[in-house]
């Protein structure tokens, strides 16, 4: 073997013999693709449910991103990434994954260019403007980026917006937005946004979602519930159900959406959603158990009290108990209250509201992992209680420095002025949206009436005393994390938006995400508890040790370089001396 390899290298033949080898290598690696990830969170490897979704695709799934061109290094580092991951995507999608990165509107006259961006925003993309350099000694021009991708198959289109789920400090301009640790949050749900929409768009059956009403809920047209129905409406196949004159819930439905109901539940009402669940349906409770309004608090002053729903039982049965109290937070968002006169113009200042407190992830559970604050408004705490077989996962909870106060209670508006002891706040992580799941056990297995029996088997349903399958159900103790508020100029806005500061919350990726792991069995969601950790540069460290790492990069590439010319020459002397 050793005089074989000599022979080669002293004759002719290991130069055109060198070039077969690395056609030959880049021709295999053209069709074969792998890679060792090293990073501890495994940052590079795609979940199990990615890689199914990718595989199984038998057509193109076209996606364009825009990001491209003169664009700032923060936006840079995000296309980077997007870029990486699609390659990824490609491993196991092959040419089933197309994509491009573009700018939108790119080579269009100003008019033609004003309709793209306008179809953007309507697909639910929002804009940003930044200044770049046209030429040199030109100045700079304003542009509007798009930090989003569209993803395309068989003539259906899903927007991505890359920023969302993340505290934006305008909802009119995502640029504020980009501190280093949502950018890195951003990353980390790369993966998932992109694998969740192409899941949308080449599942073959779209879920079905049951909005109640009956018992005061705000139907569809009400405006405080615009954006309830229009995330619905683009997620998923959206009815309404009317708890009183249905005499069942048929089980077609995947899962029901209950939301801010302010009268009684009766019996008959209960056994329907209870027999739902034991049917293997799935809820989503969205429940106000208090009297209290912000609009009501204009006058300077409210009271806070109890509303009777009669779902205790019900919830008790589940495995949670929703309390009468009142949370106050210190991690809460701002209101304007009137402070003084000038002039006899009214003054106002905005100020931290402890019961608009901001809700954190309370697990590591995939609806909330890697997820930004959700804004509360006069939020009840939640218990979990015994329920045997059920487990209880806490999805939203308060801050390190909340407390709770009993009902009724009075709230002013001059309290806000006076600093309260930080001391008061001695309560940390309340929870406030809780994940329920397991075989459920019927509120009705010892006490149904021969009424309920008649009213089932008159359309053939039987009755059950407990689930036959595992079922889910979400307890959200403020049904406001999804009403939108209403600008006087604007309209709707987005729920989880403070009109008055137009800050905007992750509430709605916070709703949709509930929604979709009750009513998509095939989730995605194990990609989005992926672990993103952000490595920063010690600054102090960067600052004493910075002439010795440039020493050490100007000198050793060259004294590399130095090595291998040495060796070379002697090697080639060994070779070439008779």
């Amino acid at each position: 073997m050793k005089l074989f390899y000599y022979k080669i290298v002293k004759s002719k033949a290991w130069l055109p013999l060198s070039i077969l080898l690395l056609i030959a290598m880049n021709w295999a690696a053209s069709f074969f693709h792998s890679s060792i990830d090293f990073t501890n969170e495994k940052r590079f490897t795609l979940s199990s449910t990615t890689q199914t979704i990718l595989t199984n695709l038998d057509s193109t799934v076209d996606i364009s991103v825009f990001l491209s061109g003169d664009i700032k290094s923060e936006f840079k580092k995000l296309a980077n990434s997007t870029r990486e991951l699609l390659e990824n995507f490609k491993n196991y999608g092959g040419n089933n994954i197309q994509y491009s990165f573009e700018i939108p509107g790119d080579g269009l006259d100003d008019s033609a260019k004003s309709k793209v961006f306008e179809s953007l925003i309507e697909m639910g993309l929002r804009p940003t403007n930044q200044q770049v350099q046209v030429k040199e000694g030109e100045g700079v021009n304003n542009r509007q980026i798009f930090p989003g991708a569209i993803v395309r198959y068989h003539g259906k289109t899903i927007a991505i917006d890359l920023l969302q789920g993340q505290v934006q400090k305008s909802v009119f301009n995502s640029s504020d937005l980009l501190d280093k640790n949502s950018l890195n949050s951003a990353e980390a749900l790369l993966e998932y946004k992109f694998s969740h929409a192409i899941q949308q768009l080449t599942q073959a059956q779209i879920p079905l979602v049951g909005y109640v009403y009956g018992n005061g809920e705000p139907k569809y047209g009400f405006l405080p519930v615009n954006d309830v129905f229009e995330t619905l409406g683009r997620n998923f196949i959206v009815d309404t159900i009317n708890l009183k004159s249905q005499p069942f819930i048929p089980r077609e439905f995947n899962t029901l959406v209950i939301v801010k109901p302010v009268e009684k539940f009766n019996d008959e009402e209960k056994f329907k959603l209870d027999q739902y669940v034991m049917n293997g349906g799935n809820i989503l409770f969205l429940i106000d158990v208090l009297y209290a309004e912000r609009d009501s608090i204009q006058n300077g002053d409210l009271i806070a009290y109890a509303r009777d729903l009669n779902l205790n039982d019900l919830l008790f049965r589940y495995g949670v108990r929703v309390n009468t109290d009142l949370i106050a937070d210190k991690h809460c968002d701002l209101i304007p209250v009137e402070v003084g006169s000038v002039g006899g113009q009214s003054q106002q200042q905005l100020l931290p509201w402890p019961y608009a407190p901001l809700l954190q992830s309370g697990s590591a559970h995939g609806i909330v992992k890697n997820q930004a604050d959700v804004l509360g408004q006069f939020v009840n705490s939640i218990d979990t209680v015994e329920a045997v077989g059920i487990t209880k996962t806490i999805l939203l909870s308060t801050s390190e420095n909340a407390y709770t106060m009993a009902t009724p209670a009075r709230i002013e508006l001059n309290s806000l002025q006076t600093q309260e002891s930080i001391t008061k706040y001695n309560r940390k992580n309340i929870p406030v949206a809780v994940l329920l799941e397991g075989k459920f056990s019927s509120l009705y297995a010892n006490r149904v009436s021969q009424a309920q029996l008649d009213t089932l088997h008159q359309y053939s349903a039987e009755f059950k005393r407990e689930c036959t399958n595992r079922g889910k159900v979400i307890v959200v103790s403020d049904a406001d994390i999804v009403i939108n508020q209403v600008s006087d100029k604007i309209g709707p806005l987005p729920m989880g938006t403070n009109k008055y500061t137009k800050v905007g919350y992750a509430n709605k990726d916070f709703f949709l995400t509930c929604t979709e792991y009750l009513a998509n069995k095939d989730n995605v969601l194990e990609a989005k508890a992926k672990d993103y950790t952000l490595r920063l540069l010690d600054v102090k460290k960067v600052e004493e040790q910075r002439n010795s790492w440039q020493l050490i990069n100007l000198l050793l590439p060259i004294s590399l370089v130095c090595l291998f010319a040495l060796f070379y020459q002697w090697r080639r002397k060994i070779n070439y001396t008779i």
